[in-house]
């Protein structure tokens, strides 16, 4: 199951890493693909293997320092 999500503060490969890396601890994740825009909106596709809710990847965007602002179709 996919689950995207755009993403705002993001400027740089350490916010990538950082966001990958809150993200991919989440259970049954199974791999992060993130588009960054610097000083833009970037989004943050999720893989997993159950489906992963936009407030569980919202909870750990924010634990990375940043915010999810909303939910791509």
């Amino acid at each position: 199951m996919n689950t995207t999500v755009t993403i705002s503060g993001m400027t740089c490969g350490h916010c990538v890493m950082s966001v990958k890396e809150e993200i991919s601890a989440l259970p049954g994740v199974t791999g992060v693909d993130v588009d960054l825009v610097a000083g833009g909106l970037s989004t943050a596709t999720v893989t997993a293997e159950r489906d992963i809710t936009v407030p569980e990847i919202s909870e750990a965007v924010a634990e990375a320092g940043y915010t999810v602002i909303a939910e791509n179709a």
